[in-house]
């Protein structure tokens, strides 16, 4: 074997974000992963940004590769066999519909358990399959808002800002991969499969760290701080000679070490600094005053260096080509390049955990639409021809100019 999910079969309903990132999981493991779009394609697919020549969408592409595609149109009869048909020998079909519409396309869990009792069947939503606001529609900065992060992202002084990347829909991703996963570990030693609900909103909610605590145990609703850490100083983003760098000092040893560092030992012998609670309730303005003044008067790459040398934790604050030329990023592989039928060379995401018997692969790009209807439902030209006449399955026409 040389992939962990080699001979697993996923049938994949899912569009947009959260469920294609937990699928390319998934799938860059070995899994045989099946999209199943809709006639007019994932949504995704005119994203930007799209590749000038093709029209292809890079965004597309990135969060599914490794990937087979179909299209069928499920309000059908015909199209719900096939999908129906197809899920009889899969071990798992993932779903990222709202609450209550696969319920209506009849493909809903108990539908499908009756025709493949041992199925996982994992479901990603915005609010999950549950509760009062399970039937509305959702993104990523509706996930954010309501799940509690953006009151709590920018600074005191400025509007909530959403989280740069689309976090709720990445994390929520990585969740249904794991579920995902527990699911097949429970069949395994059981035989039973089960259903398995991911809420976007719950994932955000779940990683808001002190915010909780700070309100359950002292009634304190946490404000925006910026880059300031709630519990930990010195713990913050400080200015240099050509832009920013992140450090944070997390108990006495670092903070001891960080002021021999950068020469000033007298902060050791300031009662204001003498643990970590006093640092955090006296930080400003004095300290924070303290360490942006010495970083002033140096570059990233110097406090970089004094910092590595003193193990304090430290970074530069990258922009994107900094960070995709960063030599760990190069080094550990997290950089692929993909040859598209149409688009070119892609050059994106690579696998993130590293396996040393099991490792994960890009090996085929993210495909076109339809382009494995006569693989995957064991078609004829002509039966593929007839289907897309009559409305149940799309094609991309350009896949037989491409002899795909």
């Amino acid at each position: 074997m040389n992939k962990v999910f080699e001979g697993l079969k996923v049938v994949d309903l899912t569009s947009s974000l959260n469920g294609p990132f937990g699928t390319m999981f998934l799938a860059d493991y070995g899994a045989e992963v099946i999209k199943v779009e809709p006639l007019g394609g994932d949504q995704c697919r005119t994203w930007g940004p799209l590749e000038e020549k093709s029209g292809e969408s890079a965004f597309f592409c990135s969060f599914n590769r490794n990937k087979k595609s179909t299209a069928l149109n499920l309000k059908s009869e015909k199209g719900r066999q096939m999908l129906y048909d197809l899920v009889k020998d899969a071990d798992v079909l993932v779903e990222n519909y709202k609450g209550g519409v696969t319920k209506k396309l009849k493909i809903d869990y108990d539908t499908i358990k009756e025709i493949n009792p041992n199925i996982v069947y994992a479901s990603s939503a915005g609010f999950g399959q549950y509760g009062p606001y399970s039937h509305r529609p959702a993104y990523d900065i509706v996930s954010q808002a309501m799940g509690g992060i953006l009151n709590l992202t920018g600074h005191p002084e400025t509007n909530p800002v959403k989280v740069g990347p689309s976090v709720a829909d990445h994390v929520s991703g990585i969740y249904l991969a794991v579920g995902i996963m527990m699911a097949l570990y429970y069949r395994e030693k059981t035989g039973k499969g089960q259903h398995v609900d991911v809420s976007m909103q719950d994932v955000i909610f779940s990683i808001l760290e002190n915010a909780i605590v700070n309100y359950t145990l002292n009634g304190e609703i946490t404000q925006r701080t910026g880059n300031i850490d709630p519990s930990i100083a010195p713990f913050d983003v400080y200015e240099c000679k050509d832009g920013y760098v992140a450090l944070g000092a997390g108990n006495d040893k670092m903070f001891e070490r960080l002021c021999d560092a950068i020469d000033h030992k007298e902060l050791l012998e300031d009662p204001r600094y003498a643990t970590n609670v006093l640092r955090f309730e006296n930080y400003k303005p004095d300290l924070k005053n303290v360490i942006e003044g010495w970083c002033r008067e140096h570059t990233k790459a110097e406090i970089d260096a004094v910092m590595d040398e003193a193990s304090v934790p430290c970074g530069p604050v990258l922009n994107i080509k900094e960070a995709i030329e960063n030599p760990q990023i190069q080094a550990r592989e997290m950089m692929v390049h993909s040859v598209h039928p149409t688009a070119g060379d892609l050059y994106f995401q690579g696998c993130v955990v590293k396996m040393s018997e099991t490792p994960g692969a890009v090996e085929t790009p993210a495909p076109i639409i339809g382009q494995h209807n006569r693989e995957v439902f064991g078609l004829t030209p002509e039966e593929e021809k007839q289907l897309i006449e009559e409305g149940v399955i799309a094609k991309n026409p350009i896949l037989d100019e491409l002899n795909l």
